[in-house]
C-alpha cells in the first residue's frame, strides 16, 4: 500500500508489521510495499462513468453511432479497439510483470498468482492458473513436517494441496524491474525470501529484449537444528490464450550443458497456438548442494494428489525422462521442477529458478504475414531457444541485477526526493513491458521483394536505423489497443528518451515515414457521422495501427474522430523531433526529420482562420482532449503551436536554413501576440476565446508548450540572455498560470490528494463542461509537476504527482495498471495506460536537462 516509511508512520495497528519488515533477505527500503493481508481502503472502484445529464447533448450522437459499430465488429467476431461495452473490471492484484520489451509478458501480483498475460501480441488476458504457484516442503529428520502452498488463495481444484497461507506472515516489495516477496512461515523458525529479477536494463538493445524471468529463493534457518527444504515450482501448459485447453500441447524434460552458460535442467511445456507456437521453460541451475528433480505430467483441473505426495515422500519429484502424450481438446497439463537442499541451524542458501517463453513470430489478428521478434537476432526463430534462454537469464542474471543497481542507486540515494516518489519512478515503467509492447525485426524494403499490398511508407527504404534497433510499438492502453498513439506518447515518450532513446528514434522514423504519404481507403468517424480517408497526406497519424488488424500497414485504427485535422498532433511530433535531437545530438535524424517538420507545420498554418498567426480550434475536441469541445485559440493547442514554431527556428538554425528561420521567427512573433491578446486575464491563460461559459476555465494542461521547450533548453534560465524574439511566453506569465493551476487544480480538489483535475472555474469548482473536464489524468498531472519543478516549483510539483500516486498505490490498487484517469467519487477509465510513464518527465527535470543547450542562439 506504500514504502516502507509509510507503513511504520501510523499507529499501534501499523507498527505491528515491523517485526514482519524487518525479515527478509536483501530487501531495500525503497519501493511499494504492501503486506499480504492489506485490504484498499477504496474497495469499489468502477470502470467508465455515464456523463452527467448537461454533458450527454454532445454525445448522445457518437454513442449511438459507436454502438452501431461495435455490434458490426461482434458480429463479424472482430474485436473493437476500444471495447467501452466491456471495460475490464478493477482487481486489486497486480505486481511486477516478468520478461523484457517487446517479448511478451506474464503479470505476477503481490499475492503471488500469475495473473495477467500478454504472450499474445496486443492481447490481454486476466485468467489466473491456480497451478501456478511455488510450494515449500521442510523435512526434518527424514519426514516432511511441513509442506505449504505459498498462496493464501483456496481454489475449487487441486484441493489435495495445502492452501490459505497466512497473509498475516509475508510481505510483497515492489521496485521495477524486481519484486521480494517474504515468508516468515508460522511456526518453522524458517524465512523464504522470493526475489524477482527481469532483463530490464537502460540502454542495452539485447538482453533488455529477452523473454525471461529469475526468481530467487533465499532460505534462512533461524532454528537450531538442520531441515531438508524443498522448493517446488508447478506451471499449466497455457498462454493465457483460449487456445490452453484446444489440444496438442505437451511437456518434455531439458537439460542445457554449453559452454558459458551453467548446467540447467527442467521441463519444457510446448503449447501449440494454432498460428504462434510457444513453448515455456522452467529451469533450475545446478550447484553444489542443489537436488534438481522435476515433473512432466500432472492434471491441474484435478486434486493434484500424485505430486502432491510425491513431494511430500521424499522432497523430491519423480523426473521422468519421456515426453508427454499430446493432449487431447479439452485436457489441462502442467509440469514442475524442484530444488531440494539442506540447510543447516543459522544457515542460509539461494536457489534460482528460471522462467523463460519463446515465441519467435508473431503474427497479427487481420495479417496473413509474419513477424520476428527482436531476440530471435541472437537466439533464432525455429522455436527450440527456451532452454538456452533458461541457461542465459540463469548465467546473466546477476549482470542484470548490477547494471539495475547502479542505475537505479543514484535516484534511491537521493535524500531529497520524497520516498514515494522514488518507488513511483520505477514501479510505472512496468508498462515498457505490459504495455502490449513489441520488439520486432525489421524487414529490408529495398530488397525488391516488398509486396505490391503494402502501404507507401512502407514501400520506401526502411531507415537504416530501423534496421538496426528494430521496430518498437506499446499501446496505448491495455483497453485502448492501438500501437504508440503519437499524443499520449508525447507524454509517456520521456521514459524512452532517457532510458532506451534508439527505440525513441525507431517510433519516431515510422511515423516520419507516413507523414508524406497517403492512404484513401475508407473508414468509419463517429463523432459526426460519415466516413474519412484512413491516412491524409501532410498528417501525422493519431497511432500505428491495431494488434488485431495489420499495425505499421494500416495506421489510424482510431475511430472517433478524423484525426487528419487535430490541432495537436503535428505540432507534438516537431517537438518531438527536437526533444529526440536534443537528446542524442544525431544532424542525420535532424536532416532526415526537416522535410516532414515542414510539411506538418505548413498544414498546421491553415488552421489559422483569422489570419493573426495564431491557429484556431475547430468548434470540436480536436485534440488529445477528444471529449472536451475547444473553440478559436486555446491555451492547450495555441502553447504547443507557439512551441513548435520556436523549435522549427531552432531546427532551421542548426541546419543552415536562413530563410525558413527568419519565416518560422516572423509567424511566431504575431502567433505570440495573438495568444497574449486573446488568452491572457492577468492571471492566466483561458481555456479558449469562445467567449463561452467555460471558456475562462482554468486547464491542468494548458502549458505542455512552454513545458517541452524549457525541458530542450530553449527557455533561458534566470542567469541567461537570449534574444527576446525568441522567447515565446512572458515567464512571469508562466509563473502565474502555474500557480493558479496549483492553486487551484489541485489544492482546492481535495487538499492535493488526488492529483490535478482536468478544469477548474475560477469560482473554485469543478468544470462540468465535459466527462473530461472533471476527470484526473494521470500522466497530464505527472507533466505538470515536471513543468512544475522546470519553473522552480519543486515542493509544489512533488505535491501536485502525490495526488496520483496516492490515489494509484494506496487508496485504490491501481498499482502496475494505471488508469488513464478518475472521477473525484468511484470511477477510473482504461487500466494500465500509456500516459503514466510521463512521471520521466518529473526525473529529466530533476536532473536538470532542461538547462543544457543546443545552440549558442
Amino acid at each position: 500500500m506504500g514504502t516502507r516509511q509509510e507503513l511504520l508512520s501510523g499507529g499501534p495497528e501499523v507498527r505491528k508489521l515491523e517485526k514482519l519488515f524487518q525479515s527478509g533477505a536483501g530487501v531495500p527500503d525503497q519501493g511499494w510495499r504492501i503486506p499480504l493481508d492489506h485490504e484498499f481502503p477504496r474497495r469499489n472502484m468502477k470502470p467508465n462513468a455515464k456523463p452527467r445529464f448537461k454533458q450527454f447533448k454532445d454525445l448522445y450522437g457518437v454513442f449511438y453511432r459507436y454502438f452501431v459499430w461495435w455490434i458490426k465488429k461482434k458480429s463479424s467476431h472482430k474485436k473493437p479497439v476500444i471495447d467501452n461495452l466491456n471495460p475490464v473490471q478493477l482487481q486489486q492484484i497486480y505486481g511486477v510483470p516478468l520478461g523484457g520489451l517487446g517479448c511478451g509478458s506474464i503479470c505476477r501480483g503481490w499475492k503471488g498468482d500469475f495473473c495477467r498475460w500478454a504472450l499474445l501480441p496486443g492481447i490481454y488476458s486476466y485468467d489466473i492458473k491456480m497451478a501456478n504457484q511455488f510450494t515449500v516442503c521442510i523435512r526434518r529428520r527424514g519426514q516432511t513436517t511441513y509442506q505449504q502452498v505459498l498462496s493464501t488463495r483456496h481454489p475449487s481444484c487441486l484441493t489435495e494441496w495445502n492452501w490459505s497461507y497466512s497473509p498475516a506472515h509475508a510481505y510483497y516489495h515492489a521496485l521495477y524491474p524486481r519484486a521480494w516477496t517474504v515468508y516468515d512461515l508460522p511456526g518453522q523458525n524458517i524465512t523464504l525470501t522470493c526475489r524477482q529479477v527481469s532483463p530490464v536494463l537502460p540502454h542495452d538493445y539485447k538482453d533488455s529484449s529477452l523473454p525471461a524471468a529469475v526468481f530467487v529463493w533465499t532460505a534462512e534457518n533461524h532454528g537450531k537444528e538442520e531441515v531438508d527444504i524443498s522448493l517446488m515450482f508447478t506451471f499449466q501448459n497455457s498462454i493465457g490464450a483460449e487456445t490452453d485447453l484446444s489440444g496438442g500441447h505437451w511437456n518434455e524434460p531439458f537439460s542445457v550443458n554449453e559452454e558459458g552458460v551453467h548446467p540447467v535442467s527442467g521441463i519444457l511445456l510446448h503449447h501449440q497456438h494454432k498460428t504462434m507456437p510457444c513453448t515455456i521453460a522452467l529451469g533450475i541451475p545446478h550447484k553444489d548442494g542443489i537436488r534438481v528433480t522435476g515433473s512432466t505430467s500432472f492434471n491441474p483441473a484435478g486434486s493434484g494428489k500424485e505430486i502432491w505426495r510425491d513431494l511430500m515422500s521424499d522432497g523430491e519429484l519423480g523426473s521422468p525422462e519421456a515426453p508427454t502424450n499430446k493432449t487431447v481438446k479439452g485436457e489441462a497439463l502442467a509440469g514442475a521442477v524442484c530444488a531440494s537442499f539442506k540447510l543447516p541451524a543459522g544457515g542460509k542458501q539461494d536457489t534460482e529458478f528460471a522462467l523463460a517463453w519463446d515465441m519467435p513470430v508473431i503474427k497479427f489478428g487481420g495479417s496473413c504475414r509474419t513477424y520476428k521478434r527482436w531476440y530471435t537476432r541472437w537466439f533464432g526463430e525455429d522455436g527450440t531457444a527456451a532452454p538456452r534462454l533458461a541457461a542465459h537469464a540463469l548465467s546473466h542474471y546477476t549482470e542484470w541485477e548490477r547494471t539495475i543497481e547502479e542505475w537505479q542507486r543514484p535516484v534511491l540515494d537521493n535524500q531529497s526526493y520524497p520516498d514515494w516518489y522514488r518507488s513511483a519512478l520505477f514501479n510505472e515503467l512496468y508498462y515498457m513491458s505490459d504495455g502490449g509492447t513489441i520488439w520486432l525485426v525489421a524487414e529490408d524494403s529495398s530488397d525488391g521483394h516488398v509486396e505490391n499490398n503494402l502501404p507507401p511508407w512502407l514501400r520506401q527504404k526502411t531507415p537504416a536505423h530501423i534496421m538496426e534497433y528494430g521496430r518498437f510499438g506499446y499501446l496505448e492502453g491495455h483497453e485502448y489497443r492501438m500501437y504508440n498513439t503519437y499524443d499520449v506518447h508525447h507524454y509517456a515518450s520521456f521514459a524512452l528518451a532517457m532510458l532506451w532513446p534508439q527505440l525513441e528514434y525507431s517510433i519516431q522514423y515510422d511515423y516520419a515515414l507516413t507523414i508524406l504519404e497517403e492512404d484513401r481507403s475508407w473508414q468509419p468517424e463517429l463523432w459526426h457521422g460519415g466516413w474519412m480517408h484512413r491516412k491524409a497526406i501532410n498528417a501525422v497519424p493519431h497511432d500505428l495501427g491495431d494488434p488485431f488488424d495489420e499495425p505499421f500497414v494500416h495506421v489510424n485504427a482510431y475511430m472517433i474522430h478524423d484525426t487528419s485535422d487535430w490541432r495537436d498532433l503535428n505540432l507534438k511530433f516537431v517537438l518531438q523531433v527536437f526533444r529526440d535531437y536534443f537528446v542524442g545530438r544525431d544532424k542525420d535524424f535532424l536532416a532526415f526529420m526537416w522535410p516532414r517538420a515542414q510539411a506538418v507545420m505548413t498544414k498546421a498554418l491553415t488552421w489559422d482562420t483569422d489570419e493573426d498567426g495564431m491557429i484556431d480550434n475547430s468548434g470540436a475536441a480536436d485534440q488529445t482532449y477528444d471529449a472536451w469541445i475547444v473553440t478559436g485559440a486555446s491555451a492547450y493547442c495555441g502553447g504547443l503551436w507557439l512551441a513548435a514554431l520556436r523549435c522549427m527556428v531552432e531546427i532551421s538554425h542548426i541546419l543552415g536554413k536562413e530563410e525558413e528561420e527568419q519565416h518560422y521567427l516572423a509567424v511566431m512573433q504575431r502567433a505570440k501576440t495573438a495568444y497574449e491578446e486573446k488568452l491572457w486575464n492577468g492571471e492566466y491563460y483561458n481555456y479558449d476565446c469562445s467567449g463561452r461559459s467555460y471558456s475562462n476555465s482554468i486547464m491542468a494542461g494548458a502549458g505542455s508548450g512552454h513545458w517541452y521547450i524549457r525541458a530542450c533548453g530553449l527557455v533561458p534560465e534566470d542567469n541567461e540572455v537570449m534574444d527576446s524574439d525568441r522567447e515565446v511566453l512572458p515567464l512571469d506569465h508562466v509563473a502565474s498560470s502555474l500557480r493558479k493551476v496549483y492553486d487551484f487544480n489541485v489544492m482546492q480538489f481535495h487538499q492535493g490528494t488526488m492529483g490535478a483535475v482536468n478544469g477548474m472555474r475560477p469560482s473554485g469548482k469543478k468544470d462540468l463542461t465535459s466527462m473530461q473536464s472533471e476527470e484526473v489524468w494521470t500522466g497530464i498531472t505527472y507533466a505538470l509537476a515536471a513543468s512544475m519543478i522546470q519553473e522552480g516549483m519543486l515542493e509544489e510539483g512533488f505535491q501536485t504527482a502525490y495526488g496520483v500516486y496516492n490515489m494509484c498505490y494506496r487508496q485504490c490498487g491501481f498499482a502496475f495498471q494505471t488508469p488513464e484517469a478518475y472521477l473525484e467519487k468511484d470511477f477510473y477509465r482504461s487500466l494500465g495506460y500509456m500516459r503514466p510513464l510521463a512521471i520521466w518527465a518529473m526525473q529529466w527535470a530533476l536532473e536538470g536537462r532542461h538547462r543544457a543547450r543546443v545552440t549558442s542562439s
